[in-house]
């Protein structure tokens, strides 16, 4: 069955295009650099917003038309979601699509039964996965939707919730492993507290680090080659999540001894209700050498939710292309686009138009980028701000030969201290100028 029979193949066809089923700045085969745009950006699709939300919210009922929905059988409805992402997968030429155990498979009366669920609708995927082009970028285990959860999971204060979650990731990981997953990405949905006044603080964190530990060696003993990821979230669902955003996540991996098994997977929406913007994180991770991958989305600004909107804003898309391409360029992790169409934004072809949005935007981000980097403009006014570092005094803070006493010294014989103008003004100015350039 054909499920979006309205929408052609999409393809290139430049900024001057006014076609909607067209891409206008992310050409997948345009060399840069010395590899193909699609091998730079490696834009993946997220099951879960597109194919299984249906656009309710707490004030109103479903509003998206999905004619995989219309089964009564749930095997049924996960059955034909496949046959849709595929259809979705191939017309948009995207390489990679990112899973929820529950989003692929529906949950059944016990545990049991709903492996076997997950089994028979893994070897559907696998035997789609044989000549698609498409591939896996990561898979994780939806550990906070069944009230099971209420409290958490391996947070949770009831060992037998803690018991069940391992069991879950153990089939999540073992499937991402059969999949060809190239990350496996933890999120702690719950993994939280709404109230101190019932919570040891302490026994959480530390259970949460056991069962990471014990995530890591199941990971090895099984042959999973590919990157853990632990993607941060200040709020929601909880008031206080432990993850909250990157600093705070490597200092628990630095803690417990995990920072050489994980990096993190950065979402744009997460950082800004973080109080951070998306570069600062993107920044932080990149410096520390723990930015695996990314969730491309955005949130509004006025609404402190996570509203996961597809990304539209080439400053944005702009700024965090410069990090990664900073960084080396990814190499396990990619785009994910973490992202859902407007609750009136209902038609299936929405899906479509909603992910050329995203890929266009980080397209003319990483072209913009690129050229930012290879320019240098931000690098050499960064080195000449810096400069006193390099040289007399700083020289011996930075080298490690200058202390409190000789510091004092220094001082008190350097009566005049001169600043220079950091400039934000000009290099906002530069950009704007990069940005409109092309």
């Amino acid at each position: 069955m054909e499920y979006f029979k309205n929408v052609p193949q999409i393809k290139y066809e430049g900024p001057k295009s006014n076609n909607p089923y067209a891409f206008k700045f992310y050409n997948p085969d345009e060399i840069i650099d010395g590899k193909p745009l699609k091998e730079h950006l490696r834009f993946s699709v997220a099951y879960w917003h597109t194919f299984t939300a249906n656009g309710t919210d707490p004030f109103g009922a479903p509003t998206m038309q999905r004619p995989w929905d219309h089964f009564t059988d749930p095997m049924d409805i996960a059955k034909a979601r496949v046959e849709a992402a595929f259809e979705l997968f191939e017309k948009l030429d995207v390489p990679f699509f990112c899973f929820h155990d529950r989003d692929i498979a529906p949950e059944g009366e016990t545990l049991r039964e709903t492996n076997k669920n997950l089994d028979t609708i893994v070897a559907m995927i696998k035997d789609y996965l044989k000549t698609s082009k498409t591939k896996v970028l990561w898979g994780t285990a939806n550990l906070f939707s069944n009230p099971r959860f209420v409290h958490g999971a391996a947070t949770s204060c009831n060992a037998d919730v803690f018991a069940y979650a391992a069991a879950q990731v153990k089939k999540a990981l073992e499937i991402t492993k059969e999949l060809g997953g190239q990350n496996y990405v933890f999120w702690g949905g719950r993994e939280g507290y709404e109230t101190l006044l019932n919570t040891d603080m302490e026994l959480e964190l530390d259970n949460l680090a056991r069962f990471l530990h014990m995530a890591v060696e199941y990971a090895k003993e099984i042959g999973f080659e590919g990157q853990l990821l632990i993607e941060p979230k200040p709020k929601e669902p909880t008031k206080h999540q432990y993850d909250f955003d990157a600093a705070n996540v490597y200092a628990f991996l630095k803690k417990y001894d995990l920072d050489k098994y994980f990096k993190l997977n950065i979402e744009a929406n997460h950082t800004t209700l973080a109080g951070h913007d998306f570069q600062h994180e993107l920044r932080y991770a990149r410096i520390n050498n723990m930015l695996g991958s990314i969730d491309a989305n955005m949130g509004d600004m006025l609404l402190g939710w996570d509203t996961d909107q597809f990304p539209t804003d080439i400053r944005m898309t702009t700024l965090a292309m410069y990090e990664v391409i900073k960084m080396g360029g990814f190499d396990k992790g990619g785009l994910n686009f973490d992202a859902k169409v407007r609750r009136a934004s209902f038609e299936p072809e929405d899906l479509f138009l909603g992910h050329i949005a995203g890929m266009d935007a980080f397209a003319k981000g990483f072209k913009v980028a690129y050229k930012l980097v290879k320019d240098g403009v931000f690098d050499r006014f960064i080195e000449e701000r810096y400069k006193s570092y390099r040289e007399g005094i700083g020289a011996e803070i930075v080298n490690g030969k200058a202390n409190f006493k000789t510091l004092e010294e220094y001082a008190l014989n350097n009566p005049k201290i001169e600043n220079k103008s950091g400039k934000q003004e000009l290099l906002e100015s530069i950009l704007n100028q990069y940005l409109f350039s092309e």
